[in-house]
């Protein structure tokens, strides 16, 4: 193994370590990809992350774009709480997502594929948004939101379009006002997140 990573390698396996690392030179192969430093990106405020005892940023690095609308690729670290025998024990886990900032206010919003069994997530009165002129949308995707107006100005063509792109089934994506999350729960992978990176270059292209 290397002794110099780019990334904080501080209590994880080596197995965790290559994972990281083969997306980050993945990465760094197709994007113009830096360090940002400390930021704290506020991913308290995000309900996909609501469950878990502790979430952690545990470096973040930056795809510069032509345009200046810079996005983020997260690795993070989370806690999980799993009762044991008498005891409430943390598990840690390791995850990777990628972050925008937004030009328009799109409220509250959660994205994700439809299906049967998913839990919705509840955010504050929520309600199910459909794009009639995009049926193939709104039979794939399950949008979820707590301002409808601005909902509608904000997922126009170009954002569904990038949304329909994705080719993981399980990417999650919340918005937060101004602020775009996506990713999942899942354990990392290369190609994984090559695709989270396709995708928030393309919404901050014209976003």
């Amino acid at each position: 193994m290397m002794d110099n990573y780019p990334f904080d390698t501080n209590g994880l396996t080596d197995e965790e370590i290559e994972s990281y690392y083969k997306s980050y030179t993945i990465l760094k192969s197709k994007f113009n990809l830096e360090s940002t430093g400390e930021i704290d990106f506020h991913l308290e405020l995000f309900e996909v992350f609501k469950n878990y005892l502790e979430i952690t940023v545990r470096d973040s690095f930056v795809i510069k774009q032509d345009n200046n609308n810079d996005c983020y690729i997260l690795f993070v670290e989370t806690e999980s709480r799993h009762p044991g025998q008498g005891k409430v024990s943390g598990h840690k886990d390791y995850q990777i997502w990628a972050l925008a900032f937004l030009k328009a206010d799109f409220g509250r919003m959660l994205i994700r594929r439809e299906t049967l069994a998913d839990k919705i997530i509840e955010l504050a009165h929520p309600v199910e948004l459909d794009f009639a002129e995009d049926k193939a949308f709104s039979d794939t995707f399950y949008v979820l939101v707590n301002d409808r107006e601005k909902a509608l100005k904000g997922v126009d063509r170009r954002f569904r379009n990038a949304v329909m792109d994705i080719r993981h089934d399980h990417f999650l994506i919340e918005i937060v006002e101004h602020t775009l999350i996506v990713g999942n729960h899942e354990p990392i992978s290369a190609e994984k997140t090559l695709q989270l990176a396709e995708f928030i270059t393309r919404i901050c292209s014209h976003c």
